[in-house]
């Protein structure tokens, strides 16, 4: 079933319904009921009704709040998208999606009074409505907006109830993600469409940290998180308790076996799920189920990304577009329900990103992958600059676009991604120039770009090495990174 009503607003409603005192949501130290959370969304749907404004899309201030989330369902009921926008990025970032989206309004923690239930009477919607656009990192230095669609959510949660993973009202659902970022979408439509809790960890908190603490004093059953995250809190295993937790996914980044089997050390009872997907395919678009004491299929430490979910197709091709053989390394391409109708107003990215094949459209993920004589993906690495930061994915050439800008094109600039010590992905930024103070060059970057996005290391380099065709050897600067 992909229809947006039924899959997400429908069951949301029956939630409300069924566990009215139950709580929805557990935010900064503070439990909100179902009937709390419904309150909200009925006076923020008042709000819009109010407002009388036609536009299809609305910018949604960012906050960890209650209001903040009954917006989401709010705009939605009225049959709106909405264009995430975080308080802490620069007013131009914010500024230039506004203006590509021609978005003036905008919802921000809207705290209007409730004046009676508006749950029931919904807008009619098209399933090729947008749902919401997440404008990502852009190589011109312009973010581009993935739009996606009430069919894109619905088939997403089709295709994950269908990976065998069961909620009920009894769990207690950690988000972790910044809802600005995909897969805190389903940090809690998973949740709410089942009657279940979400926890969150409040902006301003050091994330892993927060995290740990609501698993072991909250008894956390369920959650999403980075790799990354474990990372940080593997120092801790032995004396972390992560039993309570059932199921958990790790996503947003290559997925190593080491820390998996580390993992499974504190988190004794739970299954574990690699999944993986690009924002243009809705979250994720394959899964792999790993073994407790078993064989895990990996390449290079690196956890398998499985199969494709239920309403997704892959293929492997080469470069020419020929289907590689078993085996064979190629570039993932995905297509199906789930797949983006495209980029905002971008036909030139459009065009490049998607192709048709035996009438289907897919979608170029840029990843190298191959498959496996199971049936399972192998990721081996990304083709193009982009890089996975913290979860988030940043195309190198967007910073190097910002730096040239500060220093008028006038100097050469390199960002590449490596490896720390921690086995984590950090930015540096290598400048054609002799050593100089950093600190007005970084401050430039801030208000241009997101912190994740900001490079951990400045080098200076007076002429950069040239390889064979006479390009910037970028191998040769990398190992200066070593």
């Amino acid at each position: 079933m992909t229809n947006f009503k039924l899959q997400i607003l429908a069951t949301i409603r029956n939630s409300i319904a069924n566990y009215p005192d139950k709580n929805a949501f557990y935010i900064d130290g503070a439990y909100y009921t179902y009937r709390q959370f419904a309150e909200r969304v009925s006076a923020i749907r008042g709000v819009i009704r109010a407002a009388e404004i036609n536009e299809q899309i609305w910018g949604l201030a960012l906050h960890d709040d209650l209001n903040t989330y009954a917006s989401i369902f709010a705009l939605w009921m009225e049959g709106k998208a909405y264009v995430p926008l975080h308080p802490s990025w620069p007013e131009e970032r914010i500024a230039s999606i506004k203006e590509q989206v021609g978005c003036s309004n905008a919802l921000d923690s809207c705290d209007a009074p409730y004046t009676g239930d508006l749950l029931d009477d919904w807008l009619e919607a098209s399933d090729e409505d947008l749902a919401y656009i997440l404008f990502t990192s852009g190589s011109t230095g312009v973010p581009k907006g993935v739009q996606l669609t009430r069919r894109n959510i619905a088939a997403f949660m089709d295709s994950f109830w269908k990976t065998g993973i069961d909620i009920t009202p009894e769990d207690r659902c950690m988000q972790v993600f910044d809802l600005t970022f995909d897969v805190s979408v389903q940090s809690y439509l998973v949740a709410l469409t089942r009657g279940a809790c979400v926890y969150t960890v409040p902006y301003g908190q050091v994330k892993y940290l927060y995290a740990a603490s609501l698993i072991q004093e909250q008894h956390i059953t369920f959650g999403a998180m980075a790799p990354s995250m474990l990372t940080y809190l593997r120092p801790y295993f032995e004396e972390f308790d992560a039993s309570s937790m059932k199921v958990c996914i790790l996503t947003a980044e290559a997925c190593p076996v080491d820390l998996m089997e580390a993992w499974y050390g504190c988190a004794k009872n739970t299954e574990i799920y690699d999944f993986y997907g690009p924002t243009e395919a809705t979250i994720y678009c394959t899964y792999y189920k790993l073994t407790r004491g078993g064989e895990n299929l990996s390449l290079n430490g690196i956890i398998s990304i499985g199969k494709p979910l239920a309403n997704v197709q892959a293929i492997i091709i080469r470069e020419d577009g020929t289907l590689v053989e078993e085996q064979e390394k190629g570039e993932l391409c995905v297509a199906g329900d789930q797949v983006t109708p495209g980029y905002w107003k971008n036909d030139e990215k459009n065009a490049s990103s998607f192709f048709i094949r035996d009438g289907v459209r897919y979608y170029h993920t840029g990843d190298l992958c191959y498959w496996h004589e199971s049936g399972n993906i192998m990721y081996s690495g990304r083709i193009d600059q982009q890089a996975k930061i913290q979860g988030f994915r940043v195309e190198l050439g967007e910073i190097e676009h910002h730096a040239r800008q500060f220093y008028q094109n006038e100097r050469r600039v390199i960002a590449l991604a490596f490896q720390n010590v921690q086995n984590l992905t950090e930015i540096a930024l290598f400048v054609e120039s002799e050593i100089e103070d950093p600190k007005s060059l970084i401050d430039y970057l801030r208000s241009k770009m997101p912190s994740y996005m900001i490079p951990t290391r400045i080098l200076y380099e007076p002429t950069f090495p040239l390889n064979k065709s006479e390009k910037i050897d970028r191998n040769e600067l990398k190992k200066k990174l070593q």
